[in-house]
């Protein structure tokens, strides 16, 4: 099958690499330049623009679209489509807003053209793990793309069958789910998201705790200094906790106990804040998800002036100290 691919970073490169391997063809671009000429070299078929993307494909033209959430994905979803024609799909695999994908579905919809969108999981691993992918959009299109989603997914692989799955969708457990219309590929993958932000808080707060065992703030007596690598190691073998983040987990402290090449200012993509938005919006309450994006904005800043005035308000009113600054 023919897919053509725009957006050859870290995903985007290997999906077409992925579906290589299985068989299909690809047709690439990228601003980059040596970007796709690097897959054209893997045997995909470079080109030098979109207009140039739309000839080489055959009808019906499928292309999938990787990009950064936002203005550049709008920009080029616009352009496509003043180029395709009817029956054509625009596949978002990037994390866009599902709001976004419900509105771009409706106004592509009146072209009569498809739009597809699909939250795509499995990071820098997924050319040899395969990528676990959330799709919204019509039923006969994303049918229409299953040779795809087949090539794509990990499949069910060494992961026990769950139990009681008889005449479910047989999809789900290759590890490609079609989620529902236009918006709610994206919708899942965005809770997936907010999920694993719970989760990777839950693990830097826990392995935080570990670490400062042996604080001197601690009597003497009740310290200890703990390997936190064989710790993570540890706990990968048959405890409840494990996972995959905990298996990446493991090989960073493996590499570094102390984590020193990291200065510890951790990024937010969006898909955490649209997370709670919805919570809002549904009336969910989810202290875990939005105290681990709280998180993440803390972690960026130095010494904020609300810290300085909680030590002003304590000092005023019992004549407290502040606390020393660690590795000051």
């Amino acid at each position: 099958m023919q897919l053509g691919i725009i957006g050859l970073g870290r995903m985007g490169g290997n999906i077409s690499r992925r579906l290589m391997r299985a068989g299909h063809q690809t047709i690439v671009y990228d601003r980059s330049t040596a970007a796709t000429d690097a897959l054209a070299k893997d045997g995909a078929t470079g080109v030098g623009g979109l207009a140039d993307m739309v000839k080489q494909l055959s009808a019906p033209r499928a292309i999938w679209v990787m990009l950064p959430a936002g203005e550049i994905t709008e920009a080029t979803v616009n352009e496509l489509a003043g180029m395709l024609d009817r029956g054509d799909i625009i596949i978002d695999g990037g994390n866009s807003y599902y709001k976004d994908d419900m509105r771009r579905a409706a106004a592509l919809r009146e072209k009569g053209l498809v739009y597809i969108d699909v939250g795509t999981s499995g990071g820098v691993y997924g050319l040899e793990r395969g990528y676990c992918m959330m799709i919204g959009g019509a039923e006969d299109a994303v049918r229409h793309l299953d040779p795809i989603f087949v090539a794509l997914a990990p499949g069910i692989g060494s992961i026990e069958r769950t139990p009681g799955r008889d005449g479910r969708d047989p999809r789900a457990e290759q590890g490609y789910l079609h989620c529902g219309p236009a918006g709610s590929g994206h919708f899942v993958k965005m809770v997936h998201n907010g999920i694993e932000y719970g989760i990777m808080q839950a693990y830097a707060e826990g392995f935080d705790i570990l670490h400062h065992k042996d604080s001197a703030e601690l009597p003497e007596d009740q310290r200890f200094t703990l390997n936190m690598a064989d710790i993570s190691e540890v706990w990968r073998r048959g405890s409840v906790i494990s996972s995959w983040l905990l298996d990446l987990t493991a090989i960073a402290l493996a590499e570094n106990e102390t984590l020193s090449n990291y200065e510890g200012g951790v990024a937010d993509s969006g898909e955490g804040r649209w997370t709670i938005e919805a919570a809002i919006e549904e009336a969910v309450p989810v202290p875990v998800l939005s105290s681990s994006l709280f998180a993440r904005f803390r972690s960026r800043r130095a010494h904020t002036f609300a810290d300085k005035l909680l030590s002003a308000m304590r000092a005023k009113f019992g004549g407290h100290a502040e606390a020393a600054i660690e590795g000051s």
